[in-house]
This record gives C-alpha cells, sequence and structure tokens, in this order.
C-alpha cells in the first residue's frame, strides 16, 4: 500500500528541532525529503551531545529518520545553484530561518514560486505579528514569553522549563499539518501556497484551556504541581512507596475512585458534590484522599482505581517506560551500517502496514544521489 505522501519531494532547509520535526513527520508519511546542510557544520543538533552514535547526537537522530542529506554551502555560488534547482523541483519547500535570510539567497517563497508556481512553501518564524517578524525564537525563550513557565512547576516555587521542549514539537507538528491541507488544497486548484507557522503563536495556542481560563473568566494561570486548573481530583498523590496519578475527570468517576478507595464519605459530602465544589474545596479533598493514599503502595492503588474504570498509572522515569510492554512497543531499531543499531520512538501514526525507517543521514551522505537525481528530473 502506498504511503499517503510517496512521491511528494521536500526541500528541507530547516535545522535544530521544530523544522526537522515537522519534515520527518513528512518523511515518516512516505514523503521524499532532501535535507540541505552547511558542509562543515550541518544541523547544529549534530553537536548536541552527548550522548552520541558515531559522529551524532542522539538529538539529532530523534528528529531526521527517514531523510537524506545534502551538503551545500550556500554563499558558493555553485551550490547556491544546486539548492535552488532542488527547490524548484520540490513540492514542498520548508524553512525556519529569520525573517530575510532566505530571500538573501533567492530561497523565498516569492522568488521560489516563480520558476515552481504549484510549491507549497512553509516558513517558520519566531512571530507571525510584524512587531516581532525580525526577532529570533528558541523553544526555552517561548516557554517563558508566551506564559509556559509561569504556571509549571510548584505551587509558590520558581518559574520551570518543560522538560522537553514541546513547543518546538508542536509548532512542528501545525507545520506538517498545514503542509499536508496544502497539499491536498493543491490537487483541487493546481496552485500551491505560502503555510507559515509562528513558534508564538504555537505556543500561544497550546495553552488551550489555560488560555480560555484567562480571556473568558479572567483567570490567570498559577504553578499548581500536578493539579489541574479546572478539575479535582485530578493530579498526582504520594502512596507509601512513590507516587502515582488519578485522573477523575466526571462524576462518575469520581464516585467511582472514592468508592474504590474506601471513602464513601467523600461522595456523601455536600462540599465535593460537582466538579465545580470540588474546585473550590480543592485543599480539603486533597488532604483528605492523601491521608488514605498513604497507607497504600502505588501498585495497589492503581489496580484498584482502574478496576473502577478511573485512569489511573504510576509516575514512572524514563527507563521504566521503555521497560513496561506498551513502552517497549513504541521502540523501533533502525539498522544502520556505519552507526550500528539506533533505537528510536516510531512515528505514532498508523495507515497501513509501518514501513522500516531508514536511518538518519551522515552529513552530506546523498549529495552525489540528490545530484545525479537533479540532473535527471526536469525543472517543473
Amino acid at each position: 500500500m502506498p504511503q499517503p505522501l510517496e512521491g511528494v519531494v521536500v526541500a528541507d532547509f530547516t535545522r535544530i528541532l521544530a523544522g526537522p520535526m515537522c519534515t520527518m513527520v513528512l518523511a515518516d508519511l512516505g514523503a521524499h525529503v532532501i535535507k540541505i546542510e552547511h558542509p562543515e557544520r550541518g544541523d547544529e543538533t549534530r553537536h548536541w551531545g552527548p550522548p552520541f552514535a558515531g559522529d551524532d547526537a542522539a538529538y539529532f537522530l530523534s528528529v531526521n529518520r527517514n531523510k537524506r542529506s545534502v551538503a551545500l554551502d550556500l554563499t558558493h555560488e555553485a551550490d547556491l545553484a544546486l539548492a535552488r534547482q532542488i527547490a524548484e523541483r520540490a513540492d514542498v519547500v520548508v524553512e525556519n530561518f529569520r525573517p530575510g535570510v532566505m530571500a538573501k539567497y533567492g530561497l523565498d517563497y516569492e522568488t521560489v514560486r516563480e520558476n515552481n508556481p504549484g510549491v507549497v512553501y512553509c516558513s517558520m518564524p519566531a512571530y507571525l505579528a510584524e512587531s516581532g517578524r525580525e526577532l529570533p525564537g528558541y523553544d526555552l525563550q517561548m516557554q517563558a514569553v508566551t506564559g509556559w513557565m509561569s504556571f509549571t512547576g510548584e505551587e509558590g516555587g520558581n518559574p520551570v522549563k518543560m522538560g522537553v521542549a514541546l513547543l518546538d514539537v508542536v509548532c512542528g507538528l501545525y507545520a506538517a499539518t498545514g503542509i499536508a491541507a496544502a497539499l491536498r488544497q493543491r490537487t483541487e486548484s493546481g496552485e500551491g501556497s505560502l503555510v507559515e507557522v509562528g513558534l508564538f503563536e504555537s505556543s500561544v495556542s497550546a495553552l488551550v484551556n489555560q488560555a480560555a481560563n484567562y480571556l473568558i473568566g479572567d483567570v490567570v494561570p498559577k504553578a499548581r504541581g500536578s493539579a489541574h486548573p479546572n478539575i479535582v481530583p485530578y493530579q498526582a498523590f504520594q502512596a507509601r512507596d512513590g507516587w502515582f496519578v488519578m485522573a477523575a475527570a466526571g462524576e462518575k468517576q469520581y464516585r467511582a475512585a472514592c468508592l474504590a478507595i474506601g471513602r464513601r464519605d467523600l461522595v456523601d459530602d455536600p462540599r465535593f458534590e460537582t466538579n465545580a465544589d470540588r474546585v473550590a474545596n480543592r485543599d480539603h479533598l486533597v488532604e483528605g484522599l492523601s491521608e488514605t493514599f498513604a497507607t497504600e503502595d502505588a501498585r495497589h492503588w492503581v489496580e484498584a482505581l482502574t478496576a473502577a474504570g478511573v485512569p489511573a498509572g504510576p509516575v514512572r522515569t524514563v527507563d521504566e517506560v521503555f521497560a513496561s510492554a506498551v513502552g517497549a512497543a513504541t521502540v523501533e531499531v533502525i539498522l544502520d551500517p556505519i552507526r550500528g543499531p539506533i533505537p528510536s520512538v516510531r512515528s505514532p501514526i498508523r495507515i497501513g502496514e509501518p514501513r522500516p525507517s531508514t536511518p538518519p543521514p551522515r552529513l552530506g551522505e546523498h549529495t552525489e544521489e540528490i545530484r545525479q537525481w537533479l540532473a535527471e528530473r526536469p525543472r517543473r
């Protein structure tokens, strides 16, 4: 069964995380992704280690499978000409440089579409607003300026960064979605389009209920540890031997949870009758639950709650995640003749039978192959 994006050629001028995440999603779905990198430096994340596999950092390997690497120095006329040829023959061009960089090399949307009118061109600036167009953008910076760090961490503590550059990931996923939609539109109209996805705007969009809580209810989010701002009880609790979470998101689940742990009194207490009541009386309810949970091990409570239909689970470390049956099933070992076996988290998207992934490319590994491809493929 052909993959959904089989035959789609992507000229990938991205680096770091948001852009490579986007193009890896496209590559996982069958697109032919040509990653253009500087011959000496390559993508910055190649050097963001340890750990390393061969010459490349694990960070780079995590978001660059199923791609081909072409080493081109855009300050050299001959290399720039090849980069332009790739862009002119591509169905999709993706870039995440600061505004003005691609235009300097004649690789901006307006210039590319003159010779490739059907191109879907995706640009991923830090900001879409004109007032921020010239500013750079990194995930840490965005976690600060979009409010995420103000409500991440324990109540009363210092601002805390999320443990993964999750806003870059969100931006990359939005970009891949926009590109897929633009390709679908092109099949109807025959015309390409410019897709713009701002890192700032993606980060604000990902605030979802926290943004709505403020815009609709004028509630400024604050750090609550693992607790949910709108649902109680929906957080981590400390058992006798460690931590677990319980997500009682509705009245049925709340009642089932209380009965499963032997706390019928919490069902009958008028202070906790509805979710709104429980939010208003959060501290009293959490204190009562915590007293009960401290009497048994986490596994006991997880099993009791799960049997009652209440979502619950242990707070795992990453090694424990991959030691679990479901965690182990997410791992694909990519066979690389140079680096050796590379364990990788496979794409979570399932369309038909999954195909084995190809290794993340070594810097410039496919340069000659792409030169030959350009010689044989006419411009659009």
